[in-house]
């Protein structure tokens, strides 16, 4: 597949190239960044070069999609839509994402995010998409609850990531679900 760029009103989301790199490995200095995310720690330059060049095989095989968020051309975090599945009932995915300091707390994150879960059920077909999270992480929890998706449980030890098992949140948003946010007992 080849990849594809989304805007919305204040955002453009497009595929990281090598142009971003510096900017992609100056983003994950940011402790909160792997700290709830599998980005390693500490994170190089190379890493960011492997990813760069990971996201591309990813578009290319329909595996995964991510988009380098920008706000006025400056990278403001990440967003995809990870193990993509196709099956002739529909597919799914887990949709992950981070922000940098500097753009967290502008609505950015739910801006972008409504257009990739807009995305991947029109031009995917997915008829559902899951967010995880490390048990705790609060911000990402009220990111997704925003964008109408429905807690759906703890799994204990679930996640793995650099640093080891985590207890990790999970929840699910289907196609034909109303989006409007509902409780969630973790909030």
């Amino acid at each position: 597949m080849e990849p594809v760029t989304l805007t919305t009103e204040r955002l453009v989301l497009r595929a990281p190239t090598e142009a971003d790199i510096d900017a992609i490995d100056a983003a994950c200095q940011d402790p909160e960044i792997p700290r709830w995310t599998t980005v390693p720690s500490p994170y190089t330059r190379e890493h960011a070069e492997d990813f760069v060049r990971q996201v591309a095989e990813w578009w290319a095989s329909g595996a995964e999609t991510l988009w380098a968020i920008y706000v006025d051309d400056r990278l403001s975090g990440m967003i995809g839509l990870h193990q993509i599945t196709e099956h002739h009932t529909g597919g799914h995915a887990e949709i992950g994402f981070w922000m940098t300091a500097a753009a967290r707390g502008q609505g950015y994150l739910g801006e972008a995010a409504r257009a990739v879960v807009d995305w991947g059920f029109g031009d995917l077909g997915l008829v559902r998409i899951e967010w995880r999270a490390v048990a705790g992480n609060i911000p990402s929890a009220r990111a997704a609850r925003g964008l109408g998706f429905r807690y759906e449980g703890m799994l204990r030890q679930a996640l793995t990531s650099p640093r080891g098992r985590d207890d990790g949140w999970f929840a699910g948003l289907l196609v034909d679900d109303d989006r409007t946010p509902v409780d969630w007992p973790v909030l």
